[in-house]
C-alpha cells in the first residue's frame, strides 16, 4: 500500500520540478532601444531636433517592455521638451546621453516656459550621463545690467508629481534658473552629477527640491550663483551626502514662511560636504512674517568650511523683496544639530543664529564645531538672539545662548 502511494506521488513530484526548473530558466523581460537619430534628431548643434526628442518618448511611453531612450555623441538643438507620463504604460524608461542637448542661444525662446526641459507625473525614469546646456549667459546679462524687459528665465531640468526617479552622471551648464528642480516627487535619487555656472549669475540654484519626499543627493560638484542646494516647503526625508559647493550660497534650507499656510520641512540630513569661497555654509533661512511653517530634525555633520562668509546661519529676518515686512518669523525652528564642523571663515562671525522673538529657536545643539578666521587663524565670533540649546565638546566659536553640556565639561 505504501508503495502504490509512492508511485502516485513521485509523477507530481517531477511536475513541480519541470516547474522550477522552467521558472528559473525564464527569459528576462527585453530592453527596447529608441535611438533619438531614427526620428530625426541631427548632433550637428544648428537643426531643430525638438520634434524628434518628443516622437522618441512618445514610442517609449507606449512600450510595454523597459525602453532605453539613446541619445548619441554630438550636439542636439532643443527648445521647450515637455515629456507628459500621464499615458505611460509605466515601464521603466532609460535615457542615456552621450552627447549634449544645447537650448537656443536666444534666451527669449526657453524663457518664454518656465521650464526647459519638463517631465511631469512619469514613473521609474532614469537619466545617464550628457551634457544640458541652457545658454544663459545672455540672460544673466540682461539681469545684471538692470534690464527692465528681463524675462525670468526658464529652470533647465524639472521633475514635478514623479515617482522613482534617477538622475546619474548628469551635467548641467548656463542654467537660465534653477538647474534641476524636485517638485512634489517621491523616491528621488540624485548622483554624480555636476552643475555649473558663473559665481554672478542670478537665480541658479543647483538643485531645489520642493514639495518632495525621500530625495538623496550624493557624490555631486555644484558651483553656481545662488544656492548650490535649497530645500523649500513640504520636503522630508532629505539626505545629502559627498557635496563639493563653490562658488554659491551654500546649501539652504528654505527660504520658509513666505506664505502663512505653508508646510514645512524636516528630517533632513547634510553630511561630508566641503565648502570653499561661498557666501554661506549651513543656512535655515524664513521670512519675518506669520506662518505656519517649520524647519526640525535637521542634521548637519563632518562638514569642512574654507573662506566662506557665513559658515553656520540661521537667519529668520530673511527678505528677498522689498519692502520687506519687518516682523517676528512665525516658523518654528527646532532640533537641529551642528556637528564635526571646521574650517574657516572669511569673516568675523562665523556663527550667527537670529531667532524669532515670536518663536525662538529650540534644540539647538552644537557639538565638535572649531572655526577660525581665514587671514589671522585665529578664533571667529558667534552671534546669537532668540535660540536655546547645549554645546557639547569643543565649540569654537562659543555659542552664548547655548548651555554647556555638564556632562562634557
Amino acid at each position: 500500500m505504501v508503495y502504490k502511494t509512492s508511485c502516485l506521488l513521485l509523477p507530481l513530484a517531477l511536475v513541480f520540478l519541470d516547474f522550477i526548473i522552467t521558472s528559473s530558466l525564464a527569459k528576462p523581460i527585453p530592453t527596447t532601444f529608441i535611438n533619438v537619430l531614427t526620428y530625426g534628431a541631427k548632433p550637428d548643434g544648428s537643426t531643430d531636433s525638438t520634434k524628434a526628442f518628443l516622437a522618441a518618448w512618445q514610442v517609449a511611453c507606449a512600450t510595454v517592455n523597459p525602453t532605453t531612450i539613446i541619445v548619441p555623441k554630438g550636439r542636439f538643438l532643443v527648445g521647450n521638451l515637455v515629456f507628459q507620463g500621464k499615458k505611460c504604460t509605466d515601464t521603466p524608461i532609460s535615457i542615456r546621453i552621450a552627447g549634449s542637448l544645447i537650448a537656443p542661444e536666444d534666451y527669449r525662446i526657453v524663457a518664454s516656459s518656465e521650464q526647459w526641459i519638463w517631465f511631469e507625473s512619469v514613473t521609474d525614469v532614469s537619466i545617464y550621463g550628457g551634457i544640458l546646456d541652457a545658454q544663459g549667459s545672455g540672460l544673466w546679462n540682461c539681469k545684471n545690467n538692470g534690464g527692465s524687459n528681463c524675462p525670468t528665465g526658464a529652470k533647465t531640468l524639472l521633475f514635478s508629481g514623479s515617482n522613482n526617479i534617477n538622475i546619474n552622471g548628469l551635467t548641467s551648464i548656463n542654467s537660465q534658473k534653477f538647474h534641476i528642480v524636485i517638485n512634489s516627487c517621491n523616491n528621488v535619487n540624485i548622483d554624480g552629477v555636476t552643475v555649473s555656472a558663473d559665481a554672478n549669475s542670478p537665480n541658479t540654484d543647483g538643485i531645489h527640491i520642493q514639495s518632495s519626499h525621500l530625495v538623496s543627493i550624493t557624490n555631486s560638484r555644484i558651483g553656481t550663483g545662488d544656492d548650490c542646494i535649497s530645500i523649500g516647503p513640504g520636503s522630508t526625508h532629505v539626505s545629502i551626502q559627498g557635496i563639493q559647493c563653490g562658488p554659491g550660497h551654500g546649501i539652504s534650507i528654505g527660504s520658509l514662511g513666505i506664505a502663512e499656510e505653508e508646510q514645512g520641512v524636516e528630517n533632513v540630513t547634510v553630511s561630508n560636504v566641503d565648502f570653499t569661497a561661498t557666501s554661506n555654509g549651513v543656512r535655515i533661512k524664513t521670512w519675518a512674517k506669520n506662518s505656519k511653517s517649520f524647519a526640525r530634525n535637521i542634521v548637519f555633520q563632518h562638514i569642512n568650511m574654507k573662506m566662506v562668509k557665513n559658515p553656520i546661519i540661521i537667519d529668520q529676518h530673511y527678505c528677498f523683496y522689498k519692502p520687506c515686512p519687518r516682523q517676528e518669523s512665525g516658523v518654528e525652528v527646532s532640533n537641529v544639530r551642528y556637528e564635526d564642523i571646521h574650517g574657516t571663515s572669511s569673516t568675523d562671525v562665523a556663527v550667527k543664529l537670529d531667532c524669532s522673538k515670536e518663536k525662538p529657536c529650540t534644540g539647538i545643539v552644537m557639538d565638535n564645531v572649531n572655526l577660525a578666521l581665514q587671514l589671522v587663524n585665529q578664533p571667529a565670533q558667534a552671534s546669537c538672539s532668540n535660540a536655546n540649546g547645549l554645546a557639547n565638546d569643543v565649540v569654537i566659536p562659543f555659542t552664548p545662548c547655548l548651555k554647556r553640556d555638564i556632562l562634557m565639561t
